[in-house]
């Protein structure tokens, strides 16, 4: 990339004030080259985050809470920081990472007795329905215990029924609990 011009040099590097040899720091040269960067990036980016949700919302619809935990932990940490730690922002980021081809995503919609933080629909009604509670705990060790508790919210508060009034038959819930860059998914 440096001999075609897609880097350049932008300085040597030294350390404790002696030359590092063969060490730069290189820059992107242009605006123009940056766009095409960015372009790249984002089809990857955009590509990957496809893989990793199709991956997770299928082991979902599988039963498979273990393999979609792991996946989304996999997503979490190649893509949020440690300090986007709080309820709001998880749920906001399970909205953006959960528009998938051939579903809806619907969020904080009354249901049952209450209002669920999301709802995977998918375009046909006999397929299958995805509920999801999110809850932020304050430590790692609390992350089992609030993604039962999510769970558990899922059936208390009729969430699934709601949407079998609405027409979907198949639904399924699940709670997941988020600290930091970890989660834990619990099936309702």
């Amino acid at each position: 990339l440096l001999f075609t011009g897609y880097l350049k040099i932008k300085e040597k590097v030294y350390e404790n004030n002696e030359l590092v040899e063969d060490t730069y720091k290189l820059v992107i040269p242009n605006k123009e080259v940056k766009k095409i960067y960015e372009n790249i990036f984002m089809k990857w980016f955009e590509s990957y985050q496809r893989e990793r949700r199709n991956e997770f919302i299928n082991n979902l619809l599988d039963n498979q809470e273990k393999r979609a935990q792991k996946t989304l932990n996999q997503v979490l940490k190649s893509s949020i920081s440690y300090y986007d730690n709080y309820e709001s922002f998880y749920h906001g980021f399970m909205v953006g990472f959960l528009n998938a081809d051939g579903y809806e995503v619907k969020s904080n919609r009354e249901s049952g007795e209450g209002r669920f933080d999301l709802a995977v629909l998918p375009m046909d009604i006999d397929d299958l329905a995805i509920i999801i509670e999110c809850k932020h705990s304050n430590s790692i060790k609390e992350l089992r215990e609030d993604s039962k508790e999510a769970s558990n919210q899922i059936i208390e508060k009729r969430y699934i029924e709601g949407l079998v009034d609405e027409g979907y038959e198949n639904v399924i819930g699940y709670g997941i609990s988020f600290y930091k860059k970890q989660c834990i998914i619990t099936k309702a």
